[in-house]
């Protein structure tokens, strides 16, 4: 696993420095994101969206709304302003659902690149699936089941066969165009939702799988479930709802008036128009589609995009381990040490599976993460910095798993580490006893190398005769301390083990 562990640290070296970003203009909303940089691991440094509402009316006249297109334009003129006080060196201008279904949609089109220098991307529907089905699987590389991006004027669904995209569709269902349709009947609305649906066979596929939404409204709904369950981590990426209680979820969204609507935490006043519709369009998905669960996902039709425009090599690296690189790179005060780390480590580790490898990978990239942090407060900083980190690939499970084991890293004992028990609900036992081990292995190696390479490759770290074993070569005694003493009694403490100076 270690090559896995140089290839993303190489490839986050390599990742051309230059801030890219992506305006997206919906049915319902437009958002500029602005990113660091082209990277596998992309890391948003601004987010803001407005909901002009283009695609009101649009059922009924066949344009775009009046309203909306002067409010559209101002937002987007903004948003190209700011990406140039930004230095933003690629700025992609994407156009969905909306503005490709529109009498006066590339007139509109024409009007935004003349007032701001932009081109403005028009993209078809099937082009809208398999950028948002790309963002999807940029996210969770191996995603198996069913994506649905949910736009105000249509909805994408796409099949995911581990990792690779399937059978697509656009369907016209989105929620600005079925209140107008509707006239904001449910009944009636259901029953158009029903007929889309019951046209594609394929989405019989998708039962005992996952389901993974995508979009705002949808992403309002995870939001809404974690306030009402009390959930302890509020990361939207990879939160998972079994398909009865998410089934359970949407129908009573769907159901819900303006004031219950308002009363609720957290809920956009301008999101509560569609989220209804939008809330009816998962309950009938979900019950057609038949997932076992639902996985909300963070990445979409913007972060597909960028994506996109990977090579092939960028694009199969773990995002994972090339964010913790991209990290360990912003923060790490030496010469980065977590390839010999790991090497150093991994034979107290020679019986784990390869996630739990992957883990220690990833501990070992951050593992310099904290040094900035006021050493009173240096484990639960370096704990919640972990535990919220912007990266893909993790579930939030190993995010407590990770940052748990950061904390151990920087000196915390199990019993200190009260900042992290409303977040061990999500983990199990056996969880917390591997970011204990890896933590207090890191934590000797630093005490006993000081984070240089040179210091650490004198040593070695081994199991014998149900000891656990620290080798010091006669001329590097001198690297042996009290401190080193104490870190290596407290490995043999995690592994319930004896400990030997040899």
């Amino acid at each position: 696993m270690t090559a896995t562990l140089r290839q993303a640290a190489a490839i986050a070296k390599a990742a051309k420095p230059g801030r890219v970003a992506v305006i997206d203009v919906g049915s319902n909303s437009v958002r500029l994101v602005v990113y660091e940089k082209r990277s596998r691991s992309l890391v948003p440094i601004f987010n803001e969206k407005a909901l002009p509402g283009l695609g009101k009316g649009l059922e009924r006249t066949g344009k775009l709304n009046a309203e909306g297109r002067k409010d559209a334009l101002i937002n987007i003129r903004r948003f190209v302003a700011l990406t140039r006080a930004m230095n933003v060196t690629d700025v992609e201008m994407l156009a969905t659902a909306a503005m490709r279904d529109a009498k006066d949609g590339k007139e509109f089109a024409k009007e935004i690149e003349h007032a701001t220098g932009v081109a403005v991307r028009v993209i078809s529907g099937e082009e809208e699936a398999r950028l948002s089905a790309l963002g999807v699987l940029a996210g969770v590389p191996n995603a198996d089941g069913l994506m649905g991006d949910l736009g105000g004027g249509s909805l994408e669904l796409v099949l995911l066969n581990k990792g690779k995209i399937g059978q697509q569709v656009t369907l016209p269902i989105g929620p600005l165009r079925l209140a107008e349709a509707t006239e904001g009947d449910l009944d009636a609305a259901q029953k158009i939702i029903d007929r889309h649906l019951e046209d594609l066979a394929w989405l019989q596929e998708v039962k005992g799988r996952t389901f993974y939404p995508v979009g705002g409204t949808w992403r309002t709904l995870a939001k809404i479930h974690m306030d009402q369950t009390h959930y302890p981590l509020h990361v939207i990426h990879e939160y998972r709802i079994s398909r009865r209680p998410a089934e359970d979820l949407a129908r009573v969204v769907s159901r819900l008036g303006r004031r219950s609507l308002s009363s609720l935490e957290g809920i956009s006043k301008r999101r509560i128009d569609t989220l209804p519709l939008g809330a009816l369009i998962m309950e009938r998905l979900l019950r057609v589609a038949r997932p076992e669960r639902t996985l909300f996902s963070a990445y979409g039709l913007r972060e597909g995009c960028l994506f996109a425009k990977l090579g092939v090599s960028d694009q199969a690296a773990d995002p994972l381990l090339v964010g913790c690189a991209d990290f360990a790179g912003l923060d790490g005060r030496f010469e980065s040490v977590s390839d010999a780390l790991d090497n150093w480590i991994a034979p107290l580790f020679s019986d784990e599976d390869e996630p739990r490898a992957r883990l220690r990978e990833a501990v070992c990239l951050l593992s310099d993460l904290g040094w900035r942090e006021h050493p009173d407060y240096r484990s639960e900083q370096t704990f919640m910095r972990v535990l919220r980190m912007p990266v893909a690939g993790i579930d939030h499970a190993e995010r407590v798993i990770l940052a748990l084991a950061m904390a151990i890293r920087y000196g915390a004992s199990l019993d200190e580490t009260h900042y992290a028990d409303p977040f061990m609900s999500l983990v199990k036992d056996d969880d917390v006893t591997f970011a204990w081990r890896v933590g207090s292995v890191i934590r000797l190696a630093y005490s006993l190398s000081g984070g240089t390479l040179a210091m650490l490759t004198q040593t070695r770290l081994f199991r014998k005769d149900g000891k656990i074993c620290l080798h010091l070569p006669q001329e590097s005694r001198l690297l042996f301390g009290e401190a080193v003493q104490r870190r290596l009694e407290a490995v043999g403490r995690a592994f319930d083990k004896a400990v030997q100076i040899v």
